[in-house]
């Protein structure tokens, strides 16, 4: 089983990778590790700043918004039926002959 290395030294080594000139191969022999290894994580730390940069809301935060919209829409139906009934009211106070 090989060993874990700390998460602080993943990143500092993917750091390093893509802030120099240096190959992959290069780079992976300097820190003492095999460069499938460094290639790896750079590809699961690619994969995971697309996630972190994607548009798209996690269904979680579109769950709520669903909520809130649906919160909102209620109120706002609420609302214009008062509103439907007080014109409706009005509208009969000045019809002529009341």
């Amino acid at each position: 089983m090989p060993k874990a290395f700390p998460k602080e030294f993943r990143e500092d080594v993917i750091r390093v990778y893509r802030d120099s000139d240096a190959s992959l191969a290069q780079v992976a022999k300097d820190f003492g590790i095999s460069p499938s290894c460094l290639k790896r994580w750079v590809t699961i730390d690619d994969r995971n700043a697309a996630r972190a940069g994607s548009s798209a809301p996690s269904r979680g935060d579109e769950a709520e918004a669903l909520r809130e919209a649906n919160k909102r829409i209620k109120l706002l139906e609420q609302e214009n039926e008062v509103l439907r009934r007080a014109a409706a009211y009005l509208s009969q106070a000045h019809l002529p002959g009341k």
